[in-house]
């Protein structure tokens, strides 16, 4: 059975399926291979949609999660996602705002004054240079001077204060191949699966996930999104959005062209001319009459000739 839902890949559709509790804790517990007890969107930090600063959507949530010793600890995570690859300076001072925000500092216990400890999650609408991986972990290690790997003390929080783990998503490299539980979760973001008539809409296999019940109620969320005509009107936004910046972008590089094909007719002339003047010196001409023929200064042939 075919599934018709909505695409994920548009904010308004991402934002409605990750505010449901559930599926934010399936979702993250897929990336951080670590089960995700409980969570909580903080919905007062993600700016809402708008149309000037529509290409980057974040959601900060506080999660806390099952380590391998049985405990459980709180981190902040930072999920933030993008279709364009110019948004380093903004993931940057996003992430300075965290690190300088007073709730997210440890207010009681052994730990109190510390900060949260963090994880920054990016959905990437394009490839990361030559990475060929759909899933990247950047974890942060200690190194002596030696470049031997410290591990004694690691979790201390004044470490933990101080850096975070990254976790990168390059959505392009999603090519409906599942060979583990986050490439299952990671699915309903396949671009490649998008309808060819419409792409705003995905057209998921439902016998992947019909054993999987966490799987099928984020497919039916995606679905009941279909039904919304607000996310559905900004889903029509954020295409107006993104064909102005393509139209733009298709613009400059048509200018670009232009400009590139004249400064190389320009280089061509100014050879020519070159040889021109070379030859008539090298014939016996007086510098005076090549650079009078030339409607020039004698200075300015020298300068040419490189004299």
């Amino acid at each position: 059975m075919i599934y018709y839902v909505a695409n994920p890949i548009y904010d308004s559709v991402f934002k409605f399926l990750m505010e449901d509790e559930r599926i934010a804790k399936t979702v993250l517990t897929a990336l951080l291979k670590k089960e995700v007890v409980s969570v909580e969107m903080r919905r007062h930090e993600h700016p809402n949609i708008t149309r000037d600063n529509i290409s980057m959507f974040r959601i900060d949530f506080a999660a806390r999660v099952r380590e391998e010793d049985g405990s459980v600890r709180l981190i902040l995570i930072e999920l933030q996602k993008t279709w364009l690859d110019t948004e380093t300076l903004r993931f940057r001072r996003y992430l300075a705002a965290q690190y300088n925000a007073e709730e997210n500092m440890i207010k009681e216990g052994e730990n109190k004054g510390y900060a949260v400890p963090m994880v920054a999650v990016y959905l990437l609408g394009h490839r990361v240079g030559d990475i060929d991986k759909a899933v990247v972990y950047v974890n942060h290690k200690a190194l002596d001077y030696d470049g031997k790997e410290v591990e004694n003390g690691m979790d201390d929080p004044f470490i933990n204060s101080l850096t975070h783990d990254s976790i990168l998503v390059q959505i392009p490299l999603l090519h409906g191949k599942i060979n583990n539980r986050l490439d299952k979760v990671l699915s309903v973001f396949d671009q490649s699966q998008r309808d060819k008539k419409n792409q705003q809409m995905l057209c998921l296999e439902g016998d992947k996930y019909k054993d999987d019940s966490d799987m099928m109620y984020i497919v039916h969320r995606l679905g009941l999104a279909t039904m919304s005509a607000n996310i559905r009107q900004e889903m029509n936004d954020e295409d107006e959005y993104y064909s102005a910046i393509e139209a733009r972008d298709t613009q400059v590089m048509k200018l670009n062209k232009i400009i590139s094909e004249q400064a190389n007719q320009v280089n061509e002339q100014a050879t020519q001319i070159k040889s021109m003047a070379q030859g008539m010196l090298e014939n016996g001409m007086p510098l005076e009459m090549v650079a009078k023929m030339m409607n020039r200064t004698p200075e300015e042939v020298r300068a040419l000739l490189g004299k």
